[in-house]
Order: C-alpha cells, then structure tokens, then sequence
C-alpha cells in the first residue's frame, strides 16, 4: 500500500540547494546529491520525481529557484551556524548567513512546498521556524559529521522513493546512520504541525499554531548516548584533490579512508591511541564524581579523545551527553541566567526527558541554585544511574568573564558536593580546553585544578609510523624523518598528509614543497593561525623571535604559554621552538624573517 502523499501528484518536484562557501570546510555535498540520484534511478516510480539541482547558493538564488520551480521538497545541503543562521554564498563565494526568522518568511511564500530537509549543522533553529507554516521539517540539533549527513539522505530517500511517508523515511534516515556505525542517529529531528490531509492534493492542510518535534522511537534510539560532535563551520581544512606529481607506493591491502576532519569515528581503525592517556581517562570515568580536563590545542585529538571516553561511560551503562559551549549563541549568552537555563534545556533535551526545567526555574532564588536543583532534584534522582557529561570547547565562556566565573565555581562546587552526597556521586564531568585558563578564578572555586590533567601531546615516532601503516603506505625510514620534522606528530596534519600520499594525489617530496604555502590543503589551517597572530601584535612579534632562529628561545612567560596554548610551540626546558618545520617555514615567509 503506498503511504506516500506526494505520490497523488504527476510529478513531485524535489529542489536541492547546496551551498560550500570558499571560507568554509569542504564539504562532500557532490557526493550526497550523487547518492540522492541513485536512490532515484533505482526507485520503481522514478518518473514520478523530478530533481532540481542549484549549487553555490546565494540568498538571491534562494528566492528565484523557489519561484521558478515551485518545488513540493526542498534539500538544503552545507554549513550551518546555530542562531547565527544557514551559511550561503555572497557574491563573491563568501559565507553569508541567513536568519532562521528570514528562512521562515521566504518558504512561507512557497506555494506548493510540504517539507524542508536543512542537512546543515545545528539547524533545529531554523527547523522550528519554517515549521510554523510548512508541515515537516528536519533540521539537526548540534553538528552533524560528513559520513552522517550523507547516511540520512540516502536513507531518507531510499525510504521516500518507494513511496514511504515523510516520518517513515525520517526514521529510515536516522536508521541509516545507526547501521552505518555512526553515533549520530539522535541528531536528526523531524518538526511537524498537526496534519489534516487534503481529499484531492497532496497539500497538507494543518493548524499552525501546533508544531512538535517527531523523536526517534525506542527501537531506534535505545542507545543511551547523545553524542554532539565537534566540527566548527570553518574549522577543518579542505582535503580537494590535487593533481599527482608522482604516485606514491601503497600496500595491496584495501583500507577505507576516513576524510581527515573533525573527531575519528569510533569505529575508525586510524585512531591512535597516546598511552597511557586513554587507560587513565577510561578508568576515571568510573569513579564516582569522577572529573577530567582534557587540554590541547585545536585539531590534536581532544574530540576523538572525548567521543571514546563516552562510548565507555555508555559502555559500562551510564547515561551520556556531550555538549558543545560554541553551540551556544550571542543570545544565550548575555546573562548568566539565560547560559544555565539554555545548558539545562540542552541537556534534558538530550537525554530525551520529560521537559521539567521550568518548575525549577522559578522563584527568587538565583540562577546558581535554581541549576543545581534541577540537576540534583530532577535529572541525577531521576535517571537513578551515572550521567557522564562532557562540556566541549569551554573556551568560548573564557570571552564572558562574569559568565564563566559563576559557572566554573558551580562546576567545581559539584565536584566537591559528590565527596560528601551520594547523588552528586553520579555526575562524571569531562571538560575540554584549547586554551590556558586567563580569566581570574578564585582558587578554591575552579575546576582546572582539580580532578585529573590530560594534556595531549603531539604523536611521537612510534606512534606516527603507526598512523603511517595503517594508511597502507610503505615509506622509508628517511621519508618518514622528513614527515616527522615537517609536522613533528601533530594528528590533523598528519592524517591530511597521509589521506592524500594514500590516495596518491601527491608524491612525497611534492607535499613537502608545497606544504607551507597557501596553496595546498593546510592552506586554511595556517591562515587561522596567521589571523589570530594579527589580532595581538606581542605574540606576534614573539613567534617572529620564536622563527629567527633554529634554536630554542627564551620568551616572555605569558607569550610563551599562549603560543603553545594555540600549538605553535613546544616547551624545551625554559625556552620554545616552533612545533614543527612547517609552521617554522611558512611563518618565516609571511613574517618577513
């Protein structure tokens, strides 16, 4: 029996927007609407579905492609940035974001459209907008991995072409994932009003004033986990190909490749684990009250670090959440009490529990108590078993002072609590940090000095002739010396360098010459770095001492833990010297030194 609405129309017209602004992270956007146009090949009613595809979106092109097609299913495809909007192209390839207010207005407009897939990063914001006057769409509730989005999609219209309805193929997309190995399955979420079907059309009449969010059922989400991944919109560079001066020698053995951003996936076999790190953070998870703080710079393995130290939280049966501060909008964080109330809501909204923070939140009480309360009273009694909570990228509230005060001295305040209170025993806290801790905190009221240290260091030799094999490469020692003073073990570069020596895109001694340049594909990883430099002249000139000279230096304290901080650096003794060749070279050229 076909339960699908749309097809009740000759044609039902399907509009794909992509948009990969230059100052973005590459995304596989190619590659999904491809798999979007298998699916269709394959569908027995294929003529009944017609694909429309615009690429490189800007908001004006939004707007005509609407008109001009009058599509029944729209599918935007690319970044997304919270409250902050969908991220489009300017005229000039640029990322531009659109409101989710703007969003809503322009697909009110459309006359024939029934549902809105937004496959972008923290898209629930808009999701909840359009849903007032569209009847279903999906967004996603915090960022969603490449592998992930590409999953939904192809189970989302697999399901749809043989005549699924829209919440059928919603939960065969959040299936796909699942299957896939991918602990993302609970990122999806469906925004539906209450739909009235109309006798003839497949246009869906629907009181506008009802909207609910369709969760995944049981079957589906049994899994204790919900897990928020780590990829910034604009943090990983672009792995594009480059034309091959010479293939490189790989083993016979087939290895499938993860692309090199964001955190490794859990099942990924190019994990390398920095002993005894791991053993330590997986045994401390277990301890009640149990606190860890995970310190390194951007892109050395503190989100594939975290996402492991969960899966054992969930392993052992602990409920567990991961929750991205950078998720966190201007908005939420203009006060104090607006950030607690927006984490408490974040986080019983993961853990799919019954929606209770509002009877705590009220009163005269402050907003310290009122969080407390809640996480005591209603979620640690509540869920009756250990709650791993891990607080990623708290370096966004090093930018509020008054924020972070009151919030690491809550944090600290729980850690002490469990030493004496069986309930605070249950909550296991990870924290990660780029940066070193500047803001002033009393020192009996912060949390960055208790529990236990990780900092991750780069890999060493043996564990980069590791990361090496099991690319499949076949590299003599001397070109692995070249590797390891031109990256010195640092995990992102690494893995960039090897996906695409393993892909054969370049030959080893062309990767070294055209590393430190703009060109290549660390060509967004060193201009990051460059533009945080031009925002303080000090560390600045520091890094210009730091790159003068091949031997280490001495520099003024404070300059010399930022610059490590942000991993350009590494202490030797009292002095520094740059982490790696690379950033040695390319900072030479652009520095004039």
């Amino acid at each position: 029996m076909n339960n699908n609405p749309y097809m009740t129309i000759a044609t039902t017209r399907i509009l794909i927007l992509a948009a990969n602004p230059k100052d973005t992270a590459k995304l596989r956007l190619d590659e999904e609407v491809r798999e979007i146009e298998g699916a269709l090949s394959l569908a027995r009613d294929r003529a009944q579905f017609q694909l429309v595809q615009k690429w490189a979106v800007r908001a004006r092109d939004m707007q005509r492609a609407l008109r001009a097609v009058d599509p029944h299913i729209v599918h935007f495809s690319g970044h997304g940035g919270g409250e902050a909007g969908l991220a489009l192209e300017d005229r000039v390839g640029q990322a531009q974001l659109v409101s989710a207010e703007a969003l809503a207005a322009l697909f009110e407009t459309a006359d024939s459209l029934e549902c809105v897939l937004l496959n972008a990063c923290y898209s629930e914001v808009q999701a909840s907008a359009i849903a007032q006057s569209i009847p279903y769409v999906i967004g996603m509730n915090q960022a969603v991995g490449d592998r992930a989005a590409l999953e939904f999609s192809i189970g989302f219209y697999d399901a749809l072409f043989a005549g699924r309805s829209i919440e059928r193929a919603f939960k065969e997309g959040c299936i796909s994932i699942r299957m896939a190995g991918i602990p993302e399955h609970l990122t999806p979420v469906l925004k539906s009003r209450s739909i009235q079907a109309a006798p003839t059309s497949s246009v869906l009449a629907a009181d506008r004033a009802t909207v609910a969010t369709i969760a995944v059922p049981d079957a589906i989400a049994s899994a204790s986990t919900a897990l928020d991944t780590t990829s910034g919109m604009v943090e990983s560079a672009a792995s594009t190909a480059i034309p091959a001066a010479a293939a490189v020698p790989v083993a016979t053995a087939a290895i499938a490749l993860d692309e090199p951003e964001g955190q490794v996936p859990l099942d990924s076999p190019l994990y390398i684990e920095r002993p005894p790190i791991e053993a330590r953070c997986y045994e401390t998870i277990r301890k009640p009250g149990a606190l860890i703080r995970i310190k390194a710079p951007r892109q050395m393995g503190k989100s594939s670090l975290m996402l492991r130290i969960l899966d054992r939280a969930v392993e052992q049966r602990d409920r567990a959440v991961l929750l991205n501060l950078q998720s966190a909008g201007s908005q939420v964080l203009s006060s104090l009490d607006s950030f607690l109330y927006w984490f408490c809501a974040r986080i019983e909204r993961k853990l799919n529990l019954p929606a209770q923070l509002d009877t705590y939140w009220q009163g005269p009480m402050g907003s310290n108590d009122k969080c407390t309360d809640y996480f005591e009273l209603s979620l640690l009694e509540t869920l009756g078993t250990p709650l791993a909570l891990c607080l990623d990228e708290v370096d966004e509230l090093f930018k509020h002072p008054a924020i972070a005060s009151d919030f690491f001295g809550l944090l600290r305040a729980w850690h002490e609590e469990a030493k004496i209170n069986p309930i605070w025993q249950n909550l296991r806290l990870v924290i990660t940090h780029s940066k070193e801790v500047y803001i002033p905190l009393n020192i009996n009221q912060s949390p960055f000095n208790v529990g236990v240290p990780i900092d991750l260091p780069p890999l060493n030799r043996d564990q980069t002739v590791d990361l090496i094999q099991r690319h499949r490469l076949q590299l003599p020692d001397a070109d692995i010396e070249q590797l390891v003073m031109l990256l010195g073990g640092h995990p992102y570069l690494l893995r960039l360098a090897l996906y695409h020596l393993a892909w054969g895109n370049r030959s080893l001694a062309s990767l070294l010459a055209i590393a430190p340049t703009e060109e290549w594909a660390y060509g967004e990883h060193l201009r990051r770095h460059l533009l945080n430099l031009q925002e303080d002249k000090t560390l600045l000139n520091a890094l210009k001492q730091v790159v003068a000279t091949p031997e280490p230096v001495q520099i003024e304290t404070a300059a010399a833990f930022k610059l490590s901080s942000m991993g350009l650096v590494r202490f030797q003794g009292n002095a520094v010297r740059p982490l790696c060749d690379l950033y040695r070279r390319y900072f030479q050229d652009r520095l004039g030194v």
